[in-house]
């Protein structure tokens, strides 16, 4: 019975990650019953389960005498107009803004719509319970004594090496542990740029980067961003040839908001060009492993020659944010980042860095990625459909290749700060569009986190935020 279960669900999750990158859009018809069961060589029985389970996923419809076909969404968003010109680089301001919203959106009863974490159900717990009482019981120095000098857990370290190896191979030289991606980024800013510097973001971009930027005295210059493949890379020509940019900071998988995953000819460009300027590039990749692609989508580190890129990330969102390990591949500014590291924090948790080399010992994190991937798929189906059901129809949305969070754009003239309050009041949290861009921009537009599970709770603040939206465009 479990082999069964397996090969059903093994189809249904490589028939929805088709779908999330779009092979299939909506509106396409599958692939025949009968195709597929003699192209996967499965039966008929076990081919109709798959599709099954894509229906309830709310991924494809049953159409009678005609097959099955990808479900229509919500209002996709169009593509973005070429950039004939780049806004000045300019100081960060948001800090002040985002302290209030965040903490705001921990009020106690709240819908969480705001922050993007994964729900502990999604999460790994028995596992990393498992994993701490294994250390603990074989390594209990670790429990008394941490070293000032060496900061990498040499299993840890190489595993993340291991995770390498389908685009090529890190050197351990390069990799510098870290307490989470958000400390290897700050590392990152401080290796290779000074107060005053410019930086290039894309537009949009999350808050979080904005704010260390900010914390440093740097100026961000915005890149504009186009919801279905990224970053432009012209407009970034164009700043580089005019001397514009001191350093990039990019997240070219699974972008947060968008979640865009920059094609990889894009990547292949974006890192030549890098190269031929000798300019720097911070690559955030902590959403990386959560893209729905069939297969992993590359980092711009694989087409590094320059040893330009700094590759940054961490196992937060998919294992354990309790942990706070991140590291960073430096490339040629892996011992600056060292240094950095150490005066800035000592070493990472050397306990910690090994439950997680034991929790990758076998397939568990292959496993625990799989879950994931087919929950956000689904979870992220339900948001898009429900956006559709409740809100404006001059409202579209993102399509996520990845992550597990939403950006939408509501009618001009809603002012996504003031959305926030209103929704606050009814508890609900969501994250406000002026949040993710230096300059205030994307005023009508906001993010959701799609991670929870759906249910009655979660469909009924969609539902009142569409409300405050419709009243939202008939006051402007």
């Amino acid at each position: 019975m479990s082999a069964q279960l397996n090969l059903y669900e093994n189809l249904a999750d490589e028939l929805g990650t088709l779908i999330a990158g779009r092979v299939f859009a909506p509106g396409d018809r599958l692939p025949s019953i009968r195709h597929l069961s003699q192209q996967k060589r499965l039966s008929i029985s076990t081919v109709m389960q798959a599709l099954r389970l894509l229906e309830d996923r709310g991924l494809i419809d049953a159409r009678p005498q005609a097959g099955f076909y990808v479900r229509h969404r919500a209002r996709t968003m169009a593509e973005a107009a070429p950039a004939e010109r780049l806004d000045a680089p300019g100081y960060v301001g948001i800090s002040n803004l985002l302290m209030k919203v965040l903490k705001a959106n921990e009020s106690p009863g709240i819908v969480q719509l705001g922050s993007a974490w994964p729900p502990d159900e999604l999460l790994p717990v028995r596992r990393i319970q498992k994993a701490i009482a294994t250390v603990a019981r074989r390594q209990p120095a670790m429990l008394s004594r941490e070293t000032c000098v060496d900061g990498n857990e040499t299993n840890f370290t190489r595993q993340v090496i291991r995770r390498s190896l389908d685009w090529g191979r890190i050197d351990p030289a390069e990799i510098v542990i870290t307490n989470s991606c958000t400390e290897a980024i700050s590392l990152c800013l401080r290796a290779v740029a000074k107060p005053g510097d410019t930086i290039a973001i894309e537009s949009a971009t999350y808050f979080v980067i904005l704010q260390l930027i900010e914390s440093l005295g740097m100026k961000a210059l915005e890149i504009p961003t186009d919801p279905r493949t990224g970053l432009s890379l012209d407009a970034l020509e164009l700043a580089l040839r005019e001397g514009l940019v001191d350093a990039c900071l990019f997240i070219p998988n699974a972008n947060n908001p968008l979640g865009t995953i920059m094609p990889e000819q894009n990547k292949k460009r974006l890192a030549a060009l890098l190269s031929e300027h000798d300019v720097p590039l911070i690559e955030d990749d902590v959403f990386g492993d959560l893209c729905f692609t069939a297969d992993r989508p590359w980092p711009i580190k694989a087409y590094d020659t320059s040893g330009n890129v700094m590759l940054c990330s961490s196992f937060s969102k998919a294992i354990t944010p309790a942990a706070r390990v991140g590291y960073v591949a430096g490339g040629k500014f892996a011992e600056r980042l060292a240094f950095l590291k150490m005066v800035s924090s000592g070493t990472t948790s050397h306990f910690f860095q090994a439950v997680l080399s034991e929790f990758f010992v076998g397939s568990s994190y292959d496993i625990q990625l799989r879950k994931m991937r087919r929950a956000l798929v689904q979870r992220i189906a339900q948001m898009s459909d429900a956006i559709l059901r409740y809100f404006p129809e001059d409202c579209s949305v993102s399509e996520p290749q990845g992550g597990l969070v939403l950006w939408i754009r509501m009618p001009e003239g809603v002012d996504a700060l003031a959305l926030h309050e209103g929704a606050m009041r009814k508890g609900i949290a969501i994250m406000p569009g002026p949040l993710f861009s230096a300059s205030g921009k994307f005023g009508n537009y906001m993010r959701l986190n799609c991670g929870n599970a759906w249910s009655p709770g979660i469909e009924g603040a969609v539902k009142s935020l569409g409300e405050l939206v419709y009243r939202a465009g008939e006051r402007t």
